[in-house]
């Protein structure tokens, strides 16, 4: 489950930063567009603060400390600085399933929400399908933003499979 899991999330930060890197300039990352509550900047920041914090701190010790106000209210960074955190981000996440002990997914997530405590495993689900919900808003955002109808490659089934060796 956790390397499957682990296959999933990182395929998705992939996609994350292809996203990012397909916005034309810095500004149209960040760029309002009717009928869209947040930018592709605020979705990228809260979807690296998500998991920074629920799996990179909470499993992998990283001292990452979350912002989630911040995610949001962040304007007018560059692009480098939104594909720097996505990169923090796979490392936070590597950390964090490299210390998680599988024998743990029964049990109760560590942090509890609205006063509820989830199991870990359902958690650890919801986590990749907040991730790729996001994900899809910021496609939809970059598009509208910038006109490009180009896609970023997102879900490719060809990112499941490891490499083949040789080439």
């Amino acid at each position: 489950m956790i390397g499957d899991l682990r296959t999933l999330l990182l395929r998705e930060l992939a996609t994350l930063a292809r996203e990012v890197d397909l916005y034309p300039d810095d500004a149209s990352l960040w760029q309002p567009v009717p009928g869209l509550a947040n930018a592709g900047g605020n979705l990228a920041l809260h979807l690296c603060g998500n998991l920074r914090h629920f799996i990179g701190a909470t499993y992998g010790g990283t001292g990452y400390v979350r912002d989630r106000e911040a995610e949001f209210a962040a304007r007018d960074l560059p692009k480098a600085a939104v594909l720097a955190e996505i990169q923090a981000t796979v490392r936070d996440l590597e950390a964090g399933l490299a210390a998680f002990d599988p024998s743990r997914l029964q049990e109760p997530f560590p942090i509890a929400f609205g006063g509820r405590q989830p199991g870990t495993q359902v958690l650890l689900l919801h986590l990749l399908s907040h991730l790729a919900f996001h994900l899809g808003q910021v496609d939809y955002h970059r598009r509208a933003a910038t006109g490009d109808r180009r896609g970023a490659g997102a879900v490719a089934p060809s990112e499941l499979l490891p490499p083949i060796s040789g080439t």
